[in-house]
């Protein structure tokens, strides 16, 4: 009778600690996208990017190709709003085919891709570096943020920053063209 009370006393101590560290794995982020998804809901009203740096007056008018059910790319576009950008926001679940139509290296691939001027901006691309870009007018395709580094540009979780680097590619190089170690 002894063990088999201790045996349900230890049975549901276990059964408490495996209850905990499944509630608490679920809400630890294990890599970008799942932190993108936890914070998905939240409302985030300031960023480290909402502070126009760069002025552009140029062509604002850009087409997003972009999954539907991706809450990111959703956050991304309205940075590029918040910028000055006017965003044609298409909706596909074929977004790896505007990417290949594009030459897009695949080790620069994110989760949307934007078309504008008839350059590529892969990922999550501050606002101010685009229109750096446009403003060159380099001989270059585009410009990429590979993945989803998190704290780029509609990727923003509380406090965790990821350094990430934005690249001009072209069909023969990728060039770094501006890099974020701490902001």
């Amino acid at each position: 009778m002894i063990k088999t009370k201790i045996i349900q006393s230890l049975t549901g101590i276990v059964t408490v600690a495996i209850i905990g560290s499944i509630a608490f794995n679920i809400n630890t982020p294990i890599y970008a996208h799942q932190t993108h998804e936890n914070h998905e809901n939240k409302s985030i009203t300031l960023s480290v990017w909402d502070k126009e740096i760069v002025k552009y007056n140029g062509n604002k008018k850009i087409t997003v190709y972009n999954s539907p059910s991706c809450g990111c790319c959703k956050q991304w576009i309205a940075h590029m709003k918040k910028h000055g950008f006017e965003v044609t926001d298409i909706k596909t679940d074929n977004v790896e085919a505007i990417k290949q139509k594009n030459s897009l290296p695949s080790q620069l691939a994110s989760c949307h891709t934007a078309i504008i001027d008839g350059y590529v901006m892969e990922g999550h691309i501050p606002a101010d570096d685009i229109k750096r870009f446009l403003t060159k007018k380099p001989n270059m395709k585009g410009l990429a943020v590979a993945q989803m580094p998190i704290g780029s540009p509609g990727m923003e979780s509380d406090k965790i920053k990821q350094p990430f680097d934005v690249v001009a590619f072209n069909n023969q190089q990728i060039k770094v063209f501006n890099s974020y170690k701490k902001y």
